[in-house]
């Protein structure tokens, strides 16, 4: 639902004591910095923010899906090859997931708003805190294994 939300949550739960021995000597060991992972943090907030914006365009236009669709590549090939897998298979697999995702959450908060006559904005906070809930219950989940 919000591009920078993936590489936030795993860029957390990187940052903290996971250390995955697939990423020792990849260059996609750069999320496992504490740096990054603020930074991160930040730009998710301000993409919350943002999202509200009557001047932000809608996520299904090609600059805003070919930002998920790297948002999604960057998780996925982080994620793969953080267990071992391939970090070009876990990039078209996470690209594709996210591209998906965009089209049907797009959909999901226009038929909301539409049905419910709510402010599309106010169907975005909703978007929001599933989108925090979610990422968090993540961390929590791996946090555990």
């Amino acid at each position: 639902m919000r591009a920078t939300s993936g590489p936030t949550f795993l860029s957390h739960y990187l940052s903290g004591q996971a250390r995955p021995k697939g990423l020792a000597q990849s260059p996609l060991r750069f999320l496992q910095n504490p740096t990054v992972a603020s930074t991160l943090k930040g730009l998710l907030g301000m993409e919350l923010v943002g999202d509200k914006s009557p001047k932000t365009g809608n996520r299904t236009e090609p600059q805003q899906v070919g930002a998920r669709a790297a948002s999604g590549a960057l998780v996925g090939a982080t994620l793969y090859k953080a267990r071992g897998g391939s970090a070009l298979s876990g990039a078209l697999v996470g690209s594709l997931g996210a591209v998906a995702s965009t089209f049907l959450t797009f959909w999901l908060r226009k038929t909301i708003s539409e049905r419910t006559h709510t402010n599309t904005s106010l169907v975005g906070l909703g978007e929001d805190a599933l989108v925090v809930a979610g990422g968090s219950a993540w961390v929590a989940t791996q946090a555990k294994k």
